[in-house]
């Protein structure tokens, strides 16, 4: 629960919502209480058919008389207590005992039975001291009583004037202001609810925007190592999928889980205030209880943590394959997609039912705990009712005697109480999942780049001098090195094209440029500033790429010319998109021109088209260093040539690194570095490496001479 308590604390941090929340919580909580303490005039006075007044009248006489009695009583024992012998205390006691063997009435039968009880239980002791203390101990008791009845009897006569002069004055009216009041405040208390559950949402809402916008923002400031640790599906099934149970949960929190332990807390309270020992004997299996929602709990979270990394992989199934779908129908291997599917789906299917297990598991044993609770209270309650005893085994339960009406709001308190627990038990599972969901959220928040940008960071002009590689090795994992003790000096200006065969390092040689990756020993500098040293965005500001796969936007043509020049003006967008021969095909066969959008990834435009609209990208840019990554490996040849004879103007005053398979790419090259295996083999100009390199000879002879 710590990753969910740091998303509560969010929540937390609007006061004023928070405040207005528990508020209305309270509200409610009090007004379901006094709701069900409706029970107590219709058993004790309606029921008998009396008015309110005449039923204050009958309790202030019996209250008169039980303390009257009881006073008595306390005078005997104090007589008794006052025997300075054990001799004359025992003849004492025979004495009250030959007074007590005719009882007046029932009631006075029970009362004397128990009485006579004492007496004898003080004969029954061997020492004066020990009898002493029998009667001290009645004594006191019965004094309690006296002042409990005697309380009741001083708040009935406060009331008495009042009811006189307002309540109705035959039983069936009573009832009717019995009901009419409890239906104004069960409207009240809809009132409240209904507030309660806005600012819970509210709550809600607020954070998991505040979360949303972090985990974005978060994501988009990693370096490129994150993203090979977390694959797109898992991402975007955090930020969604356990997103919405955190939102869930935090809803619950501040909705339900706040409303319904107060109703219980409520109902608890008004219970204790008619027999608080009653209500401690009736929550004796509480302690089991709490240890069975302990161990549901912690099942639940790990069950809930482990269906959501199924539904992740679910997420990342459907990502590569709708991704690559011409891929997939081009080969047909639809069937084959279905059954990798399945095999997920089936996985994600059996933790699906572990958690539903455990959930199926939480309300009987709710019901199971709160039936125990209302049994005990069922059976010592009416016991004591039914006998008019205080004590029950011995232990003093009541002060003084429960009424019906009494016993049965006592049990109105209990089955009150029942509802919100039974309510929370399903709230539980939300709270376990939001707290499985939120690890997962916040595990990608906690997340450090490797890459990060120095604590004095070195000042980096417009690149003007030189591009220089000493002694990079890089290795994407350890004892793997994919670059070797590579040294290169590039000079302001030159255009230098990188070839060989797949997997020689070229494109990873030209991503630790743009400070993609770190090498593991050695130093990219440019203008002999490490980039290590300068801040991130001032190095990738200078840097412009163009890849073989064009990048764009579900956005107008013009929107994604100015990705990354987002103060340019429509005039040097269009001058951009001239440069690199994309205007004419914008405004001769784009229905919308520059306004037109491309569709989700620049589907809607043809490869040389989108191509051209990056080259225009990177033009706006303006560029000191030129990336050129395959950058016509995929086009047809009129658009190609098109690209070429824009690059052909574009690189000139600028640094530009070429990764092509193509023989009129090459042309655009002042010098060309042979790689393989991570080393630079050879380097020269295109005649230079035939004559001296048999290396690049083959190379040319199976690929570039194929592509001229």
């Amino acid at each position: 629960m710590k990753q969910f308590g740091r998303a509560v604390g969010i929540a937390l941090n609007m006061r004023f919502t928070v405040v207005a929340s528990v508020i209305c919580s309270l509200m409610v909580a009090l007004l379901w209480s006094g709701s069900i303490s409706a029970i107590y005039p219709v058993v004790e006075v309606v029921l008998q058919a009396e008015t309110l007044s005449e039923w204050a009248d009958t309790r202030i006489t019996y209250a008169d008389r039980a303390a009257e009695r009881l006073s008595h009583n306390a005078t005997r024992l104090e007589a008794l207590l006052a025997a300075p012998t054990s001799a004359k205390l025992e003849q004492a006691v025979r004495d009250r005992l030959v007074e007590l063997q005719e009882p007046a009435d029932a009631v006075m039968d029970r009362e004397l039975r128990g009485h006579v009880a004492l007496l004898r239980s003080v004969l029954a002791r061997d020492t004066l001291s020990q009898q002493r203390r029998v009667l001290r101990d009645a004594l006191l008791e019965t004094r309690s009583q006296r002042d409990a009845e005697a309380r009741q009897r001083d708040r009935l006569r406060f009331w008495q004037p009042h009811l006189r002069a307002y309540a109705p004055d035959d039983a069936f009216r009573t009832l009717v202001l019995i009901v009419a009041v409890l239906m104004a405040g069960l409207g009240v208390k809809n009132i409240f609810t209904y507030a309660a559950t806005l600012l819970a949402a509210r709550l809600a809402q607020r954070t998991t925007l505040q979360l949303r916008r972090q985990y974005y923002h978060h994501t988009l400031d990693m370096d490129l190592p994150f993203f090979s640790r977390y694959v797109r599906g898992d991402l975007i099934s955090r930020f969604t999928n356990n997103m919405l149970s955190l939102e869930t949960g935090i809803t619950a929190l501040f909705g339900r889980v706040l409303v319904e332990p107060l109703k219980l807390i409520a109902c608890l309270v008004g219970a204790g205030l008619i027999c608080w020992r009653l209500l401690v004997l009736s929550l004796i299996t509480a302690p089991l209880a709490a240890w069975l929602v302990d161990w549901l709990s912690k099942s639940l979270k790990r069950a809930n943590r482990r269906a959501m990394e199924e539904m992740a992989e679910i997420y990342n199934r459907l990502s590569e394959a709708l991704g690559a779908i011409t891929v997939v129908k081009a080969f047909t291997m639809e069937t084959q997609e279905l059954r990798r599917f399945q095999r997920v789906a089936t996985q994600y299917y059996r933790k699906a039912m572990k958690v539903a297990r455990y959930n199926a598991l939480v309300n009987p044993v709710n019901e199971m705990m709160g039936i125990a609770i209302v049994s005990v209270a069922v059976l010592a309650g009416a016991h004591l009712a039914l006998s008019g005893e205080t004590h029950l085994l011995g232990i003093k339960i009541s002060d003084g005697r429960l009424t019906t009406g009494a016993c049965m709001l006592f049990y109105g308190f209990l089955a009150g109480a029942i509802d919100p627990a039974r309510k929370l038990a399903g709230i539980f599972v939300t709270l376990q999942t939001a707290a499985a969901a939120s690890e997962r959220v916040f595990e990608v928040l906690d997340a450090k780049p490797q890459l990060v940008d120095p604590v004095h960071p070195v000042a980096m002009p417009r690149h003007s001098r030189s591009l220089t590689f000493e002694d990079v090795t890089f290795s994407y994992e350890q004892g793997r090195p994919v670059l070797c003790q590579i040294n290169l000096h590039i000079a302001f200006g030159e255009s230098v094209a990188f070839v060989g065969g797949n997997g020689c390092g070229k494109t990873t040689l030209t991503s630790l440029v743009p400070r993609f990756f770190d090498p593991d020993t050695g130093s990219v500098r440019v203008d002999g500033v490490d980039v290590r040293n300068a801040r991130q965005q001032e190095v990738r500001r200078q840097i412009g790429i163009v890849t073989q796969e064009a990048l764009l936007f579900d956005d107008t043509v013009e929107n994604n010319i100015r990705y990354g020049s987002p103060s340019a003006s429509r005039q040097r967008v269009v001058d951009a998109a001239c440069r690199a021969h994309a205007a004419h095909f914008i405004e001769t066969e784009l229905t919308d021109g520059y306004d037109t959008l491309v569709g989700p990834g620049g589907r809607r435009l043809s490869g040389g088209q989108r191509q051209r609209v990056a080259l225009a990208r990177a033009i706006l840019r303006d560029p000191s260093i030129l990336i050129l990554d395959e950058a016509t490996s995929q086009i047809d040849l009129e658009s190609e040539q098109l690209i070429h004879k824009a690059l052909r103007n574009f690189i000139r005053g600028r640094t530009t690194l070429i990764i092509t398979h193509r023989m009129s790419t090459l042309e655009l090259a002042d010098r060309i570095v042979l790689m393989d295996h991570g080393r630079i083999a050879a380097m020269g100009t295109h005649d230079e490496l035939l004559g001296d390199s048999p290396l690049y000879r083959r190379l040319w002879q199976s690929q570039f001479r194929k592509s001229a």
